[in-house]
C-alpha cells in the first residue's frame, strides 16, 4: 500500500485581511440602508457595560421553540442621550460622495472643548447657511447628523466625547428631511427616539486587543510533536521553493484582536430607562452602575467593557422576521463575578 497524502482544512479564516490594528477605537460604518417611511436617524451609540441572562417567550413563528420560555445570554449597553451638534449634506458625482455643506449648533456642550477647538461663533449666520443648504439640495442628497456622545453621564471614567455621524432615513424628500434635522439641531436624542424594542440591528465595534501572538493562538494551527527539532508552536514548512517567498496564506505571528468587526441581526430585547431594574448589587464587574438609559441585546457583542459600540438599523433585513416587543419574564441581577 503506497503512501497516502494527508489532507486537512486550512487553519484560520482568510476572510479578514490584513489582520492589523483598527485605525480608530470607535467603529466605522461604511454603509447604511433606508428603512420605513418615517424620517429618523438610522442608528445610535452606547457603551458596553456587561452581560447577564434573561428568560423570555419565543415569539417568532418560524422558530421550533415558538411559544416556549427560553433562557438566553444578553449584553447590556448603557446609552446616554446623544447631542446633535451638526448636520452634514452629501451630494454625489462620478467620483463618489462629497460634502455639499454643513451647519453646526451654536450652543455647544461644555465637554466638547476636550475634543475640538470650538471656533468663535459670534458672527455665525446660521440662517444664511440654512438657505444655502436648501438651495444645494439634490434628489440624491444624503443627510447625516453629527453627534456628540456623553460619557460623563455613564460610569465610564472619562469626559472626552466621541464625534460620530449617523445617516438620516431617506424617503426621497430631501427638503423635509433637512427641516426635520434643523428642528433637532442642538437637542438631545435618546435611544427610544430612534430604536424599537424587538427589532434587528447591526453592531459595529472594535474587538478586544490581545497584542502580538503566535500562530497557534492566532490561527489555531497544530502544536508539533515533542521530538520536533526546532519549533513546536509554529508552521514547520512555510512554503515551496517557488514562488520564492512566503505566501500571505501561511499562518504567521502578528497582531491578534483590536480589529473592527460587524455583527448582523442582533435583537433589541429591551430599551430600559429605569436603571434600578438592571443594576446588580455592587454594580457590573469592571464597569460600575448603570446611571440612565440602557439596552438589552440578545447574545454577545465584540469589544471589552466600556468600549464605544455603534448601532445601525440592519442592512440585511430578514423577510420572515416579525418585529414585536419581546415578552421578558425574568432578568438576572446577580453579580457576574466568578465564584
Amino acid at each position: 500500500m503506497g503512501h497516502r497524502k494527508k489532507h486537512a482544512p486550512r487553519h484560520g479564516s482568510l476572510a479578514y485581511l490584513p489582520r492589523k490594528r483598527a485605525a480608530a477605537i470607535k467603529g466605522r460604518i461604511r454603509h447604511w440602508i433606508d428603512s420605513g417611511d418615517e424620517i429618523n436617524f438610522l442608528g445610535f451609540a452606547g457603551f458596553k457595560a456587561g452581560m447577564t441572562h434573561v428568560t423570555y417567550i419565543e415569539d417568532q413563528k418560524n422558530s421550533p421553540y415558538y411559544g416556549k420560555e427560553l433562557m438566553k445570554p444578553v449584553t447590556i449597553l448603557e446609552v446616554p442621550p446623544l447631542i446633535l451638534i451638526g448636520i452634514r449634506v452629501y451630494n454625489e458625482d462620478e467620483y463618489g460622495k462629497y460634502i455639499a455643506g454643513e451647519i453646526f449648533s451654536t450652543n455647544f456642550n461644555q465637554y466638547l472643548g476636550r475634543k475640538l477647538n470650538i471656533p468663535n461663533l459670534d458672527n455665525y449666520d446660521s440662517k444664511k447657511i440654512k438657505e444655502n443648504l436648501l438651495e444645494n439640495l439634490e434628489d440624491i442628497s444624503e443627510i447625516r447628523g453629527i453627534f456628540q456622545t456623553q460619557p460623563h453621564l455613564s460610569s465610564i471614567p472619562r469626559k472626552k466625547p466621541d464625534i460620530i455621524e449617523i445617516k438620516l432615513n431617506s424617503i426621497r424628500d430631501p427638503k423635509n428631511e433637512l427641516n426635520y434635522a434643523f428642528e433637532k439641531l442642538g437637542e438631545q436624542i435618546r435611544a427610544r427616539d430612534t430604536l424599537i424594542e424587538g427589532e434587528l440591528i447591526d453592531i459595529i465595534a472594535v474587538t478586544k486587543g490581545k497584542g502580538f501572538q503566535g500562530p497557534v493562538k492566532r490561527y489555531g494551527v497544530k502544536i508539533l510533536p515533542r521530538k520536533n527539532s526546532k519549533v513546536r508552536r509554529a508552521v514547520a514548512c512555510i512554503g515551496p521553493w517557488h514562488p520564492a517567498r512566503v505566501l500571505y496564506t501561511v499562518p504567521r505571528p502578528g497582531q491578534l484582536g483590536f480589529h473592527q468587526r460587524t455583527e448582523y441581526h442582533k435583537r433589541i430585547m429591551l430599551i430600559g430607562e429605569n436603571e434600578e431594574e438592571i443594576n446588580p448589587k455592587g454594580g457590573l464587574i469592571n464597569y460600575g452602575q448603570i446611571k440612565g438609559d440602557y439596552l438589552i441585546i440578545l447574545g454577545s457583542i465584540p469589544g471589552p467593557k466600556k468600549r464605544l459600540i455603534r448601532i445601525r438599523k440592519t442592512i440585511r433585513p430578514i423577510k420572515s422576521f416579525e418585529t414585536q416587543t419581546p415578552e421578558i419574564t425574568f432578568i438576572s441581577r446577580e453579580s457576574q463575578q466568578r465564584k
